[in-house]
């Protein structure tokens, strides 16, 4: 693998424009296909903005009717705005790519930052992206002076949580002991190249992810460095922690094309790519 090169496109007062940084990194995928640069990791803040990936349904995006673009990544609705470290890794791959593969490198480089600021963090099965494990069920406090066996999220399906106040919004997951996401990943690949990539919860409000379903999961919420520390936490402080992790995992990691399944003999002898879905928010 090249080696990788970081490029901060702003932060704060300087934050950039969710459709500009994406301008941006259209440039940066064809410079890196044409193999002009080296593989490349954008670094941004974005003023307030929701996201829908491919897999997006009706149900997930806001009621009030707020704007939300729609991209080209995998996965679903999520949010970007101020407290949160947004990265987008363009890296040539071999092809056929592995893209879950590249999503677990981007999950470990994350789970090692949210370490060394003394937070526990893990992988969920059937879950992409970086989480803090809640509770076990039965120790979590209840809801709405209910059993947790009757949650309503899990049990009733016209049941909306946006609507039903804080007891049941994804940013008070803390607070009810629950699995909680930390940071979301969702990519996509064209040409062998990825782009996107991680949204890292560093000091937001995430009272932003109540308007929405995030990533589309309804009975988990969204965790922050600083909510999990109690304490502040900067962008700035980060910054330089998510480098040298993304840097030290993606640059040392041992790159192999996806399987691929053959044909049985007597049948088309081309191989057959079965691409996963690109990874959810």
């Amino acid at each position: 693998m090249s080696e990788l090169r970081f490029v901060r496109l702003g932060f704060g007062e300087e934050a950039v424009e969710y459709r500009v940084a994406w301008d941006k990194q259209r440039d940066v995928h064809a410079a890196r296909f044409a193999d002009e640069i080296d593989d490349t990791c954008l670094l941004v803040e974005h003023p307030p903005v929701y996201t829908a990936g491919r897999r997006t349904q009706e149900s997930e995006r806001p009621l009030d009717g707020t704007p939300v673009v729609d991209v080209d990544r995998g996965g679903k609705i999520t949010w970007h705005g101020p407290g949160q470290l947004v990265g987008y890794p363009i890296m040539k791959l071999p092809r056929p790519v592995d893209v879950v593969a590249h999503v677990r490198r981007l999950e470990e480089a994350l789970i090692r930052t949210a370490a060394e600021f003394g937070v526990e963090t893990t992988r969920i099965e059937g879950r992409s992206g970086v989480w803090v494990l809640g509770d076990p069920v039965e120790q979590r406090p209840s809801l709405g002076g209910l059993s947790l066996d009757f949650d309503p999220r899990l049990t009733d399906e016209e049941f909306d949580p946006r609507l039903n106040g804080p007891e049941y919004a994804p940013s008070n997951a803390g607070q009810r002991r629950e699995d909680r996401k930390l940071a979301a990943i969702g990519i996509r690949v064209a040409k062998g190249v990825t782009m996107h990539g991680f949204a890292l919860n560093v000091n937001p409000d995430n009272t932003w992810f109540d308007k929405i379903i995030p990533c589309g999961i309804r009975d988990a919420g969204v965790a922050s460095l600083a909510d999990e520390l109690g304490r502040d936490v900067t962008i700035e402080e980060v910054l330089p922690v998510v480098e040298k992790h993304l840097r030290d995992v993606l640059e040392h990691a041992e790159l192999k094309p996806r399987t691929v399944e053959r044909a049985s003999a007597g049948t088309d002898e081309r191989a057959e790519e079965r691409a996963p879905e690109p990874a959810s928010a």
